[in-house]
């Protein structure tokens, strides 16, 4: 199968969410081939280029998604790797389509400011609710974008902002959204066509995103709004993964400017119409947990849609430290991951002040460091001073220099020269936020063997189950409580660890992922319908069917022969089978192997 795999700020850039899991699943899988459509987040993102991609990635097309003044400025690279954001710059729209463009803004903003949950005041038989009102203007402006070149300067005109104004104003909006003023007006549209540039983008032909047999989208939102496209362009099937919750995400987002309330009203208003739309759309939705789906679940998504596969992770680093028999220091707590306000140190610190006064010889050890340019650079001030105010250098005699048992440290000094190394430097692994997804530092904790204390907060109870101790979040006692009770209890935490690392390794691993992604493949495959080649005889309009863009039958002896002569190769080529040869004695699919018809 050719897959068409959809990113948002992640693969194949080097950096970004969702990198490696990506590249696990297309190195992971290689009876299938791929073809990326990312799009990309800021101009340094760009700079720094991307990750070395395997042979089986057949084509890259990537498009800026930053502001427009910026992309106008990029070099254009090589025609069939570079998605082209058509912006219609120096074009304007004839009679005809500036009414077209009327009527669908005029849907999909009127849908947005009356609300996700909102229905039509008057209750005759032609009322449509929100949702089917976003839709018709959501395709409909897709459609014109793609017979017209494109819509940035369209969405940007004076005329979407007097249709926001008078949708704003409009009965039956709520009492938020109707007190937006001329500058809410403008930051909405700026909003609007940043979220809606994908339409505008070239993918959406039979060569581009028409030649994939399955749209995998690897978050949900603006990603996965090419994978509407091709389902509706093309019948394309759509797959969507989603490993955290994009609306939440959206809500807890500091915007770069402030934003007053009616804009953050009409924009998550658009974002929930536009995530139960792709939800209403997929075939199959992977939420990375139980916590993921829950969102899914109240934002429209059908249970029999919805396949929870937890994101796999490579237990091959930490097996030496899982298997060995040292149980790391016995009084020393260790804490791992990025530092921002979220991770709430705060509390854990007073919480090891509790731990002190139970057990006077045990340490902290904090590995992680913030993001550069972040509020984690302020945070982490914040955290040193107060360890220094809690815990002031403790000294045997006067003549002494005091140590304070909490460290802030950096993995790969010498010390600690790996991740492997920081889990093994204690016999208990603390997580004590107060907002979490997937908890990625407890599963490296569990691949080590080691006992858990956590905050019970995103899915950190699915995922320890009960082989750790959960509490609940910004009460720092009821941490210190815990901890006590696994510093004393050796037996307990030796228990705990192996039971930690079983379930990991049941659920967590590289190999359980991929092989819920191969089958989910293999299903959508077998029930999807046939899709219809281009014909190429005018006297046979239908054309040969196309269930897939590259045969299996090509993955089973090597690379087939582009040709009739195939059949009459001389000793030493690559034999095909009977079964692979067609009626009139072509191999089959061997003229679409590389990915045209089949």
């Amino acid at each position: 199968m050719r897959i068409g795999l959809l990113t948002d700020g992640g693969y194949p850039y080097a950096t970004g969410e969702s990198r490696l899991w990506c590249d696990r699943l297309v190195r992971g899988l290689p009876q299938h081939e791929f073809d990326l459509f990312a799009l990309s987040r800021s101009a340094d993102q760009e700079r720094q280029g991307w990750v070395r991609l395997p042979d089986r990635v057949g084509r890259v097309r990537t498009a800026p998604m930053w502001t427009h003044e910026e992309n106008t400025r990029l070099p254009r690279r090589t025609e069939g790797l570079t998605g082209r954001l058509a912006t219609g710059l120096g074009r304007s729209y004839g009679r005809r389509d500036r009414r077209r463009f009327t009527a669908h803004v005029t849907a999909l903003v009127g849908a947005v400011c009356a609300g996700a949950e909102t229905e039509p005041q008057s209750g005759g038989a032609d009322a449509v609710p929100a949702s089917g009102r976003f839709t018709d203007g959501l395709y409909g402006l897709a459609e014109l974008a793609r017979d017209s070149g494109g819509l940035h300067d369209a969405l940007r005109s004076e005329a979407s902002v007097r249709i926001v104004q008078s949708a704003c104003r409009a009965p039956g909006t709520g009492r938020t959204v109707h007190s937006a003023t001329v500058p809410d007006y403008l930051a909405f549209v700026a909003g609007l066509e940043r979220a809606l540039r994908p339409l505008s983008l070239d993918w959406y032909e039979e060569d581009s995103l028409g030649a994939v047999d399955l749209c995998h989208a690897a978050s949900g939102g603006t990603a996965a709004l090419p994978g509407l496209l091709a389902k509706r362009f093309f019948g394309v099937p759509l797959l969507v993964t989603e490993h955290g919750v994009p609306l939440r995400a959206h809500y807890l987002a500091a915007p770069e400017a402030p934003l007053g309330a009616p804009v953050r009203a009409m924009l998550a208003n658009f974002h929930g119409l536009l995530a139960a739309e792709v939800y209403r759309q997929a075939a199959i939705i992977t939420p990375g947990n139980t916590h993921v789906r829950r969102w899914q679940e109240r934002f429209g998504a059908d249970r029999n849609k919805l396949r929870t596969v937890y994101p796999g992770m490579e237990a091959e680093r930490f097996g030496d430290v899982g298997e060995g028999d040292d149980a790391g220091g016995p009084g020393t707590l260790v804490w791992i991951g990025r530092i921002e306000p979220a991770k709430d140190l705060i509390a854990l610190l007073h919480a090891f002040a509790e731990v002190r006064r139970a057990e006077p010889d045990a340490r902290l050890r904090i590995f992680g460091a913030p993001v550069p340019g972040t509020e984690g650079e302020t945070y982490l001030t914040h955290c040193r001073a107060l360890a220094v105010q809690l815990f002031p250098d403790e000294a045997t005699d006067a003549h002494t220099v005091g140590d304070n048992p909490v460290t802030f440290e950096e993995i790969g000094g010498p010390e600690v020269p790996d991740l492997a190394e920081a889990y093994a430097a204690g016999g208990v692994v603390v997580l004590s936020s107060v907002v979490e997804g997937f908890p990625i530092s407890l599963v490296e904790a569990m691949f080590c063997g080691r006992a858990t204390v956590s905050t019970d907060v995103g899915a950190v109870v699915e995922v320890v189950g009960g082989t750790g101790l959960v509490v609940p979040p910004r009460n720092p006692r009821a941490l210190a409580d815990a901890c006590v009770a696994l510093l004393r209890d050796p037996e307990r935490r030796a228990r705990l660890g192996a039971a930690a690392r079983a379930r990991a390794l049941e659920l967590f691993t590289v190999e359980q992922n991929l092989a819920a992604f191969r089958g989910i493949y293999l299903d959508l495959a077998g029930h999807a319908p046939a899709r219809w080649a281009t014909p190429v005889d005018p006297r046979d309009p239908a054309g040969p069917p196309r269930p897939f863009a590259t045969p299996p039958e090509a993955h089973v002896l090597g690379a087939l022969p582009p040709g009739p002569d195939a059949v009459t190769a001389p000793a030493g080529a690559t034999r095909v089978p009977s079964w692979a040869i067609g009626a009139e004695g072509v191999c089959a699919g061997a003229r679409g192997a590389g990915g045209g018809d089949a």
